[in-house]
Order: structure tokens, then C-alpha cells, then sequence
């Protein structure tokens, strides 16, 4: 035991330096903004149904990712629901494969006016690397009329919020509908 702890004496602490504390205030601040216009855009808390279409999963542990306390979806108002009947904004994953065509469009005209579509990676946008497979149908927006595409093999968490953001503020003049959002680099 006291070779050990010698040990961690001499070399000290190999893991990564703590980040910096964000500022609460401002998080809050922001958190409040975006809030405050989605209800002015929507008139009350957005709720999702996310389908995936045939995806390798990738784009729905970035999604997950979204409920953890750094990102806190359900504090700014977004909720995911097990209904499409319950849906303001449709969130699809993955190339659309021949088996999920059908369960897509039903969930699709199953949502109430108006209907909004987002569609997450770049299978649900070009097909990826499933482009060729005898299985695939084509990307979302060959099957739905996609409001905002969000580019990503997967698409980070803050560029899928955005993503949200952008379809729920589609009626404000800077951002047109089928606007695309390209993962920077």
C-alpha cells in the first residue's frame, strides 16, 4: 500500500484539469431566453416523437445525451413523447428502410397540424453508408417533408438543440424552411 501511495505522490494527477465553472447566472439567463421564445413561437412546451427510421444507433445516444443535467432539454420546455398524437415536432434517425416506410408515414399523418420534421445525421439526410443496401428506402426527406436537416456522423448534442431551435423558430424570416445545419468541422 505505501508503494502505491508513493507512487500517486510522484507522479500527481494524470486525468484532465477540472473545467472552468461556468457562470450560473448566465446559463440561466440563457436557458430563461430560449424558453420564453419557444412559448412565444409555440404557445407552450414543445413536444417530440423521435423515430428511428434504421439507423446504427449513433444518432440516438446523442439525442439521450440531451436529457443528462448539462444540456437539460425538459428545463427549456422539450419533451419527448410516446405518441405521435401528443407531437409537435417529428424527429427521425437513420435512412428510411423498407421496413420502416409505412410505420413512418402513419406516425408521420398521425401528428397534428402544424407538423414539423427534423431530420438527425447524415443517413437520415444523404443515407450514409447505408446508401447502397438493397434494404434502404432513401433519406427522410424522399418520405417526409423535412423542415431542418442536422449534419453529423452523429450530430453533437448542442448541434441537435440547435437543430430543435431552428425548426421551432422556422416562421422567422432567418431561418428558412429546409435549412440545413453543417457540423462544424
Amino acid at each position: 500500500m505505501w508503494k502505491t501511495l508513493r507512487q500517486i505522490a510522484r507522479v500527481g494527477r494524470i486525468s484532465e484539469p477540472p473545467v472552468a465553472a461556468h457562470d450560473g447566472a448566465v446559463e440561466a439567463q440563457a436557458n430563461s431566453r430560449i424558453r420564453a421564445e419557444m412559448l412565444r413561437v409555440l404557445g407552450r412546451a414543445l413536444a417530440v416523437r423521435m423515430v428511428d427510421a434504421g439507423s446504427c444507433n449513433g444518432c440516438e445516444l446523442e439525442v439521450n445525451a440531451l436529457s443528462n443535467p448539462y444540456y437539460n432539454l425538459e428545463g427549456l420546455g422539450i419533451h419527448f413523447v410516446a405518441s405521435p398524437r401528443h407531437a409537435d415536432l417529428l424527429l427521425v434517425t437513420g435512412p428510411v428502410s423498407s421496413n420502416m416506410e409505412l410505420a413512418l408515414l402513419r406516425t408521420y399523418e398521425a401528428m397534428p397540424e402544424p407538423r414539423l420534421v427534423v431530420a438527425v445525421g447524415d443517413c437520415a439526410a444523404n443515407c450514409g453508408v447505408f446508401g447502397s443496401s438493397y434494404a434502404i428506402v432513401g433519406p427522410v426527406a424522399r418520405i417526409l417533408p423535412v423542415d431542418v436537416t442536422v449534419h453529423g456522423c452523429p450530430p453533437t448534442p448542442a448541434d441537435l438543440l440547435q437543430g430543435l431551435l431552428h425548426a421551432v423558430c422556422r416562421h422567422m424570416p432567418a431561418v428558412k424552411k429546409g435549412q440545413e445545419i453543417v457540423e462544424k468541422g
